[in-house]
């Protein structure tokens, strides 16, 4: 799978002054990560869980079914102290960081792959390696993806 095939959309990446706190950090790579990824045809949902207890930053459904996991890091701090993301893997077909024009990306060399986003919009700088999940665990996970997606959208 290669979700950078269409690297030509990049949506409004900036590189603006620094945020002010984490929180804001994180809200506003989320949303970059997010309209990126809807733009390239994936439909994403926030926070959502997986079967071992992990909490996803993003997860998308791709057209074709594959699954993305995006972990937003809001600083060199959040990603140093948090070592959780290597959880993610068994879940998705591809893993990205999702980190700020101003993050030292150096440090974030192989690997999963890389998306820098701001507010508006965000470019994959690096593809993820594919791994196809085995077609029960993708049919548990789409169900369960799908049901979330309509559970919050009925509020």
């Amino acid at each position: 799978m290669k979700v950078a095939q269409n690297r030509n959309i990049v949506l409004g990446v900036s590189l603006s002054a620094p945020l002010s706190s984490r929180p804001e950090t994180t809200s506003v790579v989320t949303r970059g990560a997010v309209r990126l990824l809807a733009a390239l045809g994936y439909a994403p949902v926030l926070e959502a869980p997986l079967p071992n207890g992990r909490r996803a930053d993003v997860m998308a459904l791709g057209p074709k079914g594959d699954i993305l996991i995006v972990e937003v890091k809001s600083s060199l701090e959040d990603y140093r102290a948090d070592r959780k993301w290597a959880d993610y893997a068994p879940f998705c077909d591809a893993f990205y960081f999702a980190v700020s024009p101003e993050f030292p990306r150096d440090l974030l060399s192989g690997g999963p792959g890389l998306i820098v986003a701001d507010g508006f919009g965000g470019a994959i700088l690096r593809d993820a390696p594919s791994v196809i999940l085995a077609a029960a665990r993708r049919k548990a996970l789409t169900l369960s993806l799908a049901r979330l997606a309509a559970l919050r959208a009925l509020g």
